[in-house]
């Protein structure tokens, strides 16, 4: 169905409520970030949750973007380089660990389809399986893969 319009209503099942608030924080952060990375930008966000936890993200903290917005001054911004490599960095980092997640998952949906075939097929991924229970011409095929 992909994704659909949703109605900007408050959600009335707390535990819902709980788990988008999770989901759409973690975007928002990672928004931030990219913004950050992207164009330079001071950002600073506090958020509370539906259980009146405060998280905040700020770059390059959140006490330096407050006091340049509360008291409008231009505070020295120090050396922002290394902070926007650090962003880039993490950016990567957290693509990087997206696609091993959908690495995962189709390497996890491959091992499924594997268990459904019938044993004959099964043998074809003979590493799947323990070295206890190898045969010795699987044993042979596995310390020759190896070598």
């Amino acid at each position: 169905m992909g994704r659909q319009k949703i109605l900007m209503v408050k959600i009335k099942k707390e535990s819902h409520r709980q788990v988008t608030f999770s989901k759409r924080r973690a975007g928002l952060f990672k928004k931030a970030s990219e913004l950050c990375t992207l164009c330079g930008a001071e950002i600073a966000i506090i958020v509370f949750s539906p259980a009146k936890k405060p998280f905040s993200f700020g770059h390059t903290s959140v006490e330096s973007v407050l006091d340049r917005y509360l008291y409008r001054n231009n505070l020295p911004r120090g050396n922002v380089a290394p902070s926007c490599e650090l962003n880039l960095r993490l950016t990567e980092i957290l693509n990087e660990s997206e696609e091993e997640k959908k690495k995962d998952q189709t390497m996890e949906e491959m091992r499924k389809v594997s268990v459904r075939r019938p044993s004959t097929e099964a043998m074809i991924n003979w590493w799947e399986g323990l070295v206890e229970e190898m045969n010795m011409v699987q044993l042979q095929e596995m310390k020759s893969a190896l070598e």
